[in-house]
Protein backbone atom coordinates (compact mmCIF):
# COMPACT_ATOMS: atom_id res chain seq x y z
CA UNK A 1 0.00 0.00 0.00
CA UNK A 2 2.36 2.17 1.13
CA UNK A 3 4.92 1.82 -2.36
CA UNK A 4 1.54 2.61 -4.50
CA UNK A 5 0.70 5.54 -2.32
CA UNK A 6 4.20 7.13 -2.68
CA UNK A 7 5.00 6.68 -6.17
CA UNK A 8 1.69 7.50 -7.42
CA UNK A 9 1.39 10.96 -4.86
CA UNK A 10 4.28 12.03 -4.27
CA UNK A 11 7.30 10.39 -6.34
CA UNK A 12 5.89 10.40 -9.65
CA UNK A 13 4.61 13.71 -10.10
CA UNK A 14 7.34 15.37 -8.50
CA UNK A 15 10.03 13.28 -10.85
CA UNK A 16 7.46 14.41 -14.55
CA UNK A 17 6.51 18.18 -12.99
CA UNK A 18 10.49 18.94 -12.27
CA UNK A 19 12.91 16.48 -14.27
CA UNK A 20 10.58 15.87 -17.41
CA UNK A 21 11.92 12.35 -17.65
CA UNK A 22 11.54 10.47 -20.72
CA UNK A 23 11.67 6.43 -21.52
CA UNK A 24 11.85 4.04 -24.29
CA UNK A 25 11.14 0.00 -24.77
CA UNK A 26 8.95 -0.36 -21.01
CA UNK A 27 7.11 -2.76 -22.96
CA UNK A 28 9.99 -4.98 -23.22
CA UNK A 29 9.83 -5.24 -19.10
CA UNK A 30 8.01 -8.86 -19.15
CA UNK A 31 4.16 -8.28 -17.84
CA UNK A 32 3.90 -10.75 -14.81
CA UNK A 33 7.09 -12.98 -13.38
CA UNK A 34 10.36 -12.51 -11.92
CA UNK A 35 12.92 -9.83 -13.75
CA UNK A 36 16.26 -8.66 -13.11
CA UNK A 37 16.60 -4.85 -14.19
CA UNK A 38 20.06 -4.19 -14.66
CA UNK A 39 21.41 -0.71 -15.41
CA UNK A 40 24.31 1.82 -15.74
CA UNK A 41 25.12 3.59 -12.20
CA UNK A 42 25.28 7.34 -13.15
CA UNK A 43 23.62 9.07 -10.28
CA UNK A 44 21.70 8.10 -6.97
CA UNK A 45 18.43 9.65 -8.81
CA UNK A 46 18.28 6.30 -10.97
CA UNK A 47 16.78 4.57 -7.96
CA UNK A 48 13.74 6.67 -7.76
CA UNK A 49 13.35 7.42 -11.30
CA UNK A 50 13.32 3.91 -12.75
CA UNK A 51 10.98 3.05 -10.36
CA UNK A 52 8.24 5.91 -10.66
CA UNK A 53 8.28 5.19 -14.75
CA UNK A 54 7.88 1.97 -14.86
CA UNK A 55 4.34 0.61 -14.10
CA UNK A 56 5.39 -2.71 -12.31
CA UNK A 57 6.29 -2.26 -8.70
CA UNK A 58 9.61 -3.07 -8.36
CA UNK A 59 12.37 -4.10 -5.52
CA UNK A 60 16.14 -1.91 -5.08
CA UNK A 61 18.06 -3.79 -2.95
CA UNK A 62 19.84 -1.31 -0.46
CA UNK A 63 22.83 -1.32 1.64
CA UNK A 64 22.33 -2.75 4.62
CA UNK A 65 23.40 0.10 7.02
CA UNK A 66 20.48 2.12 5.90
CA UNK A 67 17.98 -0.12 7.72
CA UNK A 68 19.51 -0.37 11.19
CA UNK A 69 18.36 3.27 11.96
CA UNK A 70 21.14 4.10 14.57
CA UNK A 71 22.20 7.03 13.47
CA UNK A 72 19.45 9.94 14.85
CA UNK A 73 16.21 10.29 14.03
CA UNK A 74 16.82 11.25 9.85
CA UNK A 75 18.21 6.88 9.75
CA UNK A 76 15.00 6.22 11.91
CA UNK A 77 12.65 7.86 9.17
CA UNK A 78 14.84 6.04 6.51
CA UNK A 79 14.51 2.69 7.80
CA UNK A 80 11.05 3.15 8.41
CA UNK A 81 10.38 4.18 4.53
CA UNK A 82 12.85 1.38 3.12
CA UNK A 83 10.81 -1.07 4.81
CA UNK A 84 7.61 0.65 4.36
CA UNK A 85 7.56 0.64 0.02
CA UNK A 86 9.20 -3.02 0.22
CA UNK A 87 13.13 -2.70 -0.39
CA UNK A 88 15.41 -5.22 1.01
CA UNK A 89 18.43 -4.95 2.45
CA UNK A 90 21.97 -6.62 0.65
CA UNK A 91 25.68 -6.59 2.64
CA UNK A 92 28.21 -5.23 0.35
CA UNK A 93 30.94 -6.41 2.83
CA UNK A 94 31.75 -9.37 0.60
CA UNK A 95 32.31 -12.82 1.12
CA UNK A 96 29.57 -15.13 2.84
CA UNK A 97 28.23 -12.46 4.65
CA UNK A 98 27.16 -10.88 1.10
CA UNK A 99 26.14 -13.76 -0.44
CA UNK A 100 23.83 -14.86 2.06
CA UNK A 101 22.24 -11.16 2.24
CA UNK A 102 21.13 -12.61 -1.87
CA UNK A 103 18.77 -14.90 0.09
CA UNK A 104 15.67 -12.05 0.53
CA UNK A 105 16.18 -10.53 -3.13
CA UNK A 106 16.03 -13.97 -4.62
CA UNK A 107 13.00 -14.59 -2.38
CA UNK A 108 11.40 -11.74 -3.90
CA UNK A 109 12.26 -13.23 -7.86
CA UNK A 110 10.82 -16.54 -7.00
CA UNK A 111 7.62 -14.35 -5.94
CA UNK A 112 7.51 -12.93 -9.37
CA UNK A 113 8.57 -9.58 -8.18
CA UNK A 114 10.65 -7.29 -9.84
CA UNK A 115 14.30 -6.53 -8.79
CA UNK A 116 16.14 -3.71 -9.76
CA UNK A 117 20.20 -3.89 -9.42
CA UNK A 118 23.17 -1.51 -10.94
CA UNK A 119 26.17 -4.38 -11.35
CA UNK A 120 28.78 -1.88 -11.45
CA UNK A 121 28.24 -1.94 -7.27
CA UNK A 122 29.22 1.79 -7.23
CA UNK A 123 28.26 4.88 -9.52
CA UNK A 124 30.54 5.42 -11.95
CA UNK A 125 32.98 8.14 -10.89
CA UNK A 126 33.21 9.26 -14.86
CA UNK A 127 30.50 7.99 -16.71
CA UNK A 128 32.62 4.99 -18.28
CA UNK A 129 30.74 2.02 -17.86
CA UNK A 130 32.45 -0.45 -15.26
CA UNK A 131 32.88 -4.11 -15.03
CA UNK A 132 30.15 -6.03 -13.60
CA UNK A 133 29.96 -7.58 -10.00
CA UNK A 134 28.55 -11.20 -10.38
CA UNK A 135 25.33 -10.96 -7.76
CA UNK A 136 23.33 -10.02 -10.86
CA UNK A 137 24.05 -13.11 -12.61
CA UNK A 138 23.64 -15.01 -9.11
CA UNK A 139 20.44 -13.44 -8.43
CA UNK A 140 19.15 -13.83 -12.51
CA UNK A 141 20.68 -17.93 -12.68
CA UNK A 142 19.44 -18.80 -8.62
CA UNK A 143 16.00 -17.37 -9.28
CA UNK A 144 16.11 -18.84 -12.84
CA UNK A 145 14.42 -15.35 -13.96
CA UNK A 146 15.49 -12.63 -17.26
CA UNK A 147 17.28 -10.08 -17.01
CA UNK A 148 16.07 -6.62 -18.70
CA UNK A 149 19.02 -4.19 -19.78
CA UNK A 150 18.71 -1.18 -18.58
CA UNK A 151 20.14 2.44 -19.49
CA UNK A 152 20.13 5.15 -18.52
CA UNK A 153 21.18 9.08 -19.80
CA UNK A 154 21.35 12.53 -18.43
CA UNK A 155 20.39 11.63 -14.71
CA UNK A 156 23.41 12.94 -12.99
CA UNK A 157 22.45 15.21 -9.83
CA UNK A 158 23.31 19.08 -10.31
CA UNK A 159 22.48 21.72 -8.01
CA UNK A 160 19.25 23.42 -8.93
CA UNK A 161 16.63 25.76 -7.61
CA UNK A 162 17.61 26.72 -3.84
CA UNK A 163 20.87 24.33 -4.35
CA UNK A 164 18.44 20.93 -4.49
CA UNK A 165 19.88 18.52 -6.34
CA UNK A 166 18.29 18.31 -10.14
CA UNK A 167 18.27 16.35 -12.90
CA UNK A 168 17.34 17.46 -16.54
CA UNK A 169 15.55 15.53 -18.93
CA UNK A 170 16.87 12.09 -18.03
CA UNK A 171 16.32 9.28 -20.07
CA UNK A 172 15.62 5.64 -19.79
CA UNK A 173 15.86 2.96 -22.41
CA UNK A 174 15.09 -0.89 -22.13
CA UNK A 175 16.11 -2.98 -23.76
CA UNK A 176 14.68 -6.77 -24.31
CA UNK A 177 15.47 -9.57 -21.67
CA UNK A 178 18.05 -11.60 -21.68
CA UNK A 179 17.99 -15.45 -20.96
CA UNK A 180 21.38 -15.98 -19.77
CA UNK A 181 22.75 -19.87 -19.91
CA UNK A 182 24.16 -20.79 -16.70
CA UNK A 183 25.64 -24.22 -18.06
CA UNK A 184 28.90 -24.30 -17.05
CA UNK A 185 31.22 -24.94 -20.49
CA UNK A 186 34.17 -27.25 -20.74
CA UNK A 187 36.74 -25.94 -18.50
CA UNK A 188 34.47 -23.34 -16.51
CA UNK A 189 33.94 -23.56 -12.63
CA UNK A 190 31.14 -21.68 -10.90
CA UNK A 191 33.08 -18.57 -10.66
CA UNK A 192 33.70 -18.91 -14.42
CA UNK A 193 30.04 -18.75 -15.20
CA UNK A 194 29.28 -16.31 -13.21
CA UNK A 195 32.01 -13.90 -14.66
CA UNK A 196 30.59 -14.59 -18.39
CA UNK A 197 26.78 -14.42 -17.65
CA UNK A 198 27.99 -10.61 -15.74
CA UNK A 199 29.93 -10.02 -18.98
CA UNK A 200 26.62 -10.85 -20.89
CA UNK A 201 24.38 -8.51 -19.03
CA UNK A 202 27.17 -5.76 -19.17
CA UNK A 203 27.68 -6.00 -22.65
CA UNK A 204 23.70 -5.41 -23.60
CA UNK A 205 23.90 -2.59 -20.66
CA UNK A 206 26.85 -0.89 -23.33
CA UNK A 207 24.84 -1.11 -26.34
CA UNK A 208 22.39 0.76 -24.75
CA UNK A 209 24.18 3.40 -24.02
CA UNK A 210 27.38 3.71 -25.87
CA UNK A 211 29.47 4.15 -22.85
CA UNK A 212 33.15 3.50 -23.08
CA UNK A 213 33.87 -0.16 -20.97
CA UNK A 214 36.34 -0.11 -18.11
CA UNK A 215 37.82 -3.76 -17.90
CA UNK A 216 37.62 -3.02 -13.75
CA UNK A 217 36.06 -2.12 -10.57
CA UNK A 218 34.48 1.25 -10.20
CA UNK A 219 36.15 3.23 -7.27
CA UNK A 220 33.87 4.99 -5.02
CA UNK A 221 33.06 8.50 -6.56
CA UNK A 222 35.62 11.79 -5.73
CA UNK A 223 33.70 14.09 -7.33
CA UNK A 224 34.78 13.78 -10.17
CA UNK A 225 32.63 15.05 -13.55
CA UNK A 226 30.13 12.36 -14.87
CA UNK A 227 29.20 12.22 -18.40
CA UNK A 228 27.28 9.46 -19.95
CA UNK A 229 24.78 11.60 -21.85
CA UNK A 230 22.89 10.40 -24.69
CA UNK A 231 24.56 11.58 -28.11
Amino acid sequence: MYYTLFKYLLVLPISRFCFRPWIEGEQNIPAAGGVVLAGNHLSSGETFLLPAMVRRPMTFPAKAELFRGDRGWQSKVLAWFLRAVGQVPLDRSGGPASSESLRPVLDVLRRGGMVGIFPEGTRSPDGRLYKGRTGVARLALGAGVPVVPVGFFDTRMEPGPFGIPWMTRPGIVIGTPLRLDGTPRPGEDEHAVMRRVTDEVMAAIRQLTGQEYVDSYAAKPTGAPVSGDRP
